[in-house]
């Protein structure tokens, strides 16, 4: 059950035009989806199209036309705000702002407010490497994560995510959230009718719940929270994921005035729908301010050479560094396109027959 990139492309611009996206933003958005998919981020990948982001443009919580507004603005600095427009094609600008900023002035550094999900953070440092520089994001989210000791959800899973250019045919990116999971994770877990690993996620018993499609109602409802990194409670270092997702929310939202903690809800007082405002940060570092593009790299790479040729424990003949597991991923499929299991070829197919689109997907043959 596969579909070439270049269909499934096509197929997700075309329904992003018909729902009222431009056809430039919508090529952006694709591609930024579909990218998540082949470097093997199946949590952010074509799986979300239509309930992050098509059923908010219809349930009107997300503008299709996005305003991307410069609120403030020095030579090294910005902030945006996107109006809760498609956060794909405001963060895509924003990094956009950052790297000319740096190439200019050696760093640049864009807060973005109301904007809205912006995919998976890896696409926006990797525009930076590939221009040779340092990039680094961080968004705040819908509550997810209890604080240690706690049950409640409170911060989001609030990424901090690093790309660095190496000599190497792949860069360093760290990608991940400050939680051992996030809810996208949790989603395709229930997608693929499987259990969540016992220990992600904490129950307002104190307990750990493992029921994807449970974890799931319970998370809407305040009833569960994901664990931060490190897990539940203190003994494995939870703490410390806690306190960098407090850091990627007060960057995400203090920096531009914006909404945070329970004000991403996504809900008003009345339980009705609403926007999620959220905040993000965009870094762009330009290694030639200071020993020069060619000196990072090479440092960069023999950092990660040595680490992969260190000795590995038994059992093991490999050694990996961020990003090259999906530098691999993406060489094995880059010609098989993209793989769709039997729950997402019907929301594809739903969204075809919903926006009356002339669309015939292979696996309906």
């Amino acid at each position: 059950m596969y579909i070439s990139w270049d269909k499934i492309e096509d197929f997700i611009i075309c329904a992003f035009v018909k729902l009222g996206v431009p056809e430039e933003d919508a090529a952006i958005c694709a591609d930024i989806l579909i990218e998540s998919d082949k470097r093997g981020i199946e949590s952010h990948g074509v799986n979300r199209f239509k309930p992050i982001y098509v059923d908010r443009i219809i349930d009107g919580i997300l503008n299709p036309v996005t305003e991307f507004e410069v609120v403030r603005e020095t030579k090294t600095t910005a902030v945006i705000d996107g109006h809760n427009g498609m956060g794909m094609v405001i963060a895509y600008k924003a990094m956009k702002m950052c790297m000319e900023k740096a190439k200019k002035y050696g760093m640049g550094m864009v807060a973005v407010r109301n904007s809205t999900h912006y995919g998976f953070a890896g696409y926006y440092v990797t525009m930076a490497t590939d221009a040779d520089m340092i990039g680094i994001t961080g968004t705040n989210a819908r509550p997810s994560i209890a604080p240690t000791f706690g049950v409640e959800n409170m911060l989001g899973t609030n990424p901090l995510t690093f790309g660095m250019p190496t000599d190497e045919e792949f860069p360093f990116v760290l990608d991940c959230a400050t939680s051992i999971t996030q809810r996208g994770k949790i989603e395709y877990f229930a997608r693929s009718n499987m259990d969540t690993p016992f220990g992600m996620v904490i129950g307002e018993d104190g307990k750990a719940m493992t029921d994807s499609n449970e974890i799931l109602k319970a998370l809407n409802e305040g009833r569960a929270a994901l664990a931060p990194l490190g897990g539940i409670g203190e003994e494995l270092g939870g703490y410390k994921g806690y306190g960098y997702a407090t850091v990627v929310e007060i960057l995400s939202a203090a920096l531009q005035a914006g909404s945070y903690l329970k004000m991403l809800a996504g809900v008003n007082e009345k339980g009705e729908k609403i926007p999620y405002p959220l905040g993000h940060f965009f870094i762009a570092i330009d290694p030639e301010a200071f020993m020069g593009v060619q000196v990072f790299k090479k440092t960069a790479g023999d950092i990660l050479r040595e680490l992969r040729n260190s000795k590995k424990a038994e059992g093991h003949d490999r050694i990996y560094t961020a990003g090259e597991k999906e530098y691999l991923a993406r060489m094995e499929r880059i010609d098989k396109g993209l793989f769709v299991n039997e729950s997402v070829r019907k929301e594809l197919v739903g969204v075809r027959d919903m926006l009356n689109l002339d669309f015939v997907f292979p696996f309906e043959g």
